[in-house]
């Protein structure tokens, strides 16, 4: 009889029912049904024949308008005060007291300093005493030629006496107008030693100290005074520039400004509130600069404004009656040249060189290269694409950006429009 090992039996037992592949081709089968029902229904692909085209994407134009501007020219200058003077000594001596406060305002006339006057006093009582003793000697001259008067038209005296009498007498009112001029001198001299301020303005720090020895001969500097109300703007134009204008003045080209107002833009880049007037424009230029001199005066009630300061002065020059004003996000400035975007009559953005007359607060001035009534593209350069049609909406200064543009999009924009291989820099709007 023979034995059966487990193994055996298990082998030769019946196999139960493999339900686990089963189920999972059930769920591929619906996995695929799901999917044909969430397929597109034409059954062709996105952006073929049968689907839907992107509208052209909007940017902001500013249609092209002429008109009468005024072209504003930005120069360099420095202030001055309107009057300088320097206080200097006119005696020798010590310095004995300072009478004013250091940056306070003086007024003409006001005593400054002491300086000893011991000396010129006493030269003063020496000449006085001088005049007198003078004026004693022509006393007696003149008694003399009165009593020799008589005798001498008796012939009692010799004309030589008489002669010699009327000598002594003309001597004697020279010396008495010396001894004045001597007294008016030591007079002078000792008025010199109370040092009185020549004008009146804002004083200086003090040169000297009391104790210091001044002296006439080297006329010491004690201290500065400056009217600093009004001040003084000093500039310089290119005389190459100045001619420029002329001659677009006489070719018709542009028209002389007969504002002589100026404005005055100080180190911060802010304008000072009081607008200053144009006083004159120096008849030469200067060999070494090749620059012409101009001069404005600015008030300066507050004081604000300081001897020194490094300014920039804004001057109306010129004007033209077929000006164009562009913000400046509207043009591209590069070496080659300045350019914009202009919307063509196919909707289509192609780069156009403009020429600039500067500019006029944040606006550029455009004096060539657009005409009236085209669109200039200001707002949504990244939207732009080569060859693509665009959908120009009016821009209003002030409103927001439009979606997805950004510092730098103007670049891309300009670059795209015109040609791959001259892109235009963003940066330089």
């Amino acid at each position: 009889m023979t034995v059966m090992r487990p193994s055996s039996l298990s082998v030769l037992a019946p196999q139960p029912t493999r339900a686990l592949p089963r189920a999972g081709l059930g769920l591929a089968v619906l996995s695929l049904a799901v999917l044909a029902a969430c397929g597109p229904s034409g059954g062709g692909a996105p952006g073929g024949a049968g689907g839907m085209q992107m509208p052209p994407p909007p940017v902001g134009v500013l249609t092209v308008q002429t008109g009468s501007v005024a072209l504003t020219t930005e120069l360099p200058g420095r202030l001055e005060a309107v009057r300088t003077a320097q206080v200097r000594a006119r005696v020798t001596g010590v310095v004995q007291k300072r009478l004013f406060t250091e940056g306070a305002v003086v007024k003409a006339g006001q005593s400054l300093y002491v300086i000893d006057p011991a000396p010129y006093k006493a030269a003063l009582d020496s000449a006085l005493a001088s005049q007198a003793k003078a004026e004693a000697n022509l006393a007696q001259a003149q008694a003399t030629l009165e009593r020799n008067r008589p005798l001498a038209e008796s012939k009692a005296i010799s004309q030589a006496d008489w002669v010699s009498t009327q000598a002594a007498h003309k001597a004697a009112e020279a010396d008495v107008a010396a001894a004045k001029a001597a007294v008016q001198t030591a007079r002078l001299n000792v008025d010199y030693a109370a040092v009185q301020a020549p004008i009146g303005g804002r004083i200086g720090r003090s040169v000297v100290t009391e104790g210091a020895l001044v002296s006439q001969g080297e006329a010491t500097l004690l201290a500065t005074i400056q009217q600093t109300d009004p001040m003084v703007i000093n500039f310089t134009q290119s005389a190459a520039e100045v001619m420029k204008l002329r001659r677009a003045i006489e070719a018709g080209k542009l028209q002389g400004s007969g504002s002589t107002q100026v404005r005055v833009v100080l180190e911060d880049g802010s304008e000072y509130p009081l607008p200053g007037k144009l006083q004159f424009a120096d008849i030469s230029v200067d060999a070494t600069s090749g620059q012409v001199t101009l001069r404005a005066e600015v008030p300066n009630p507050k004081g604000e404004l300081l001897p020194g300061l490094f300014v920039k002065v804004r001057l109306e020059q010129v004007r033209s009656d077929n000006a164009i004003l562009l913000p400046q996000q509207a043009v591209t400035r590069g070496t080659t040249g300045d350019t914009v975007l202009v919307v063509g009559e196919d909707k289509q953005v192609a780069p156009r060189p403009v020429q600039l007359g500067g500019a006029k607060g944040t606006q550029w001035v455009v004096l060539g290269g657009l005409k009236a009534g085209e669109q200039v593209v200001v707002d949504g350069f990244q939207k732009i694409r080569p060859k693509a049609p665009v959908s120009p909406v009016p821009w209003t200064p002030g409103a927001a950006p439009a979606a997805g543009d950004a510092p730098g999009a103007a670049s891309g924009a300009a670059s795209g429009a015109a040609a791959p291989a001259a892109p235009a820099s963003g940066a330089s709007r």
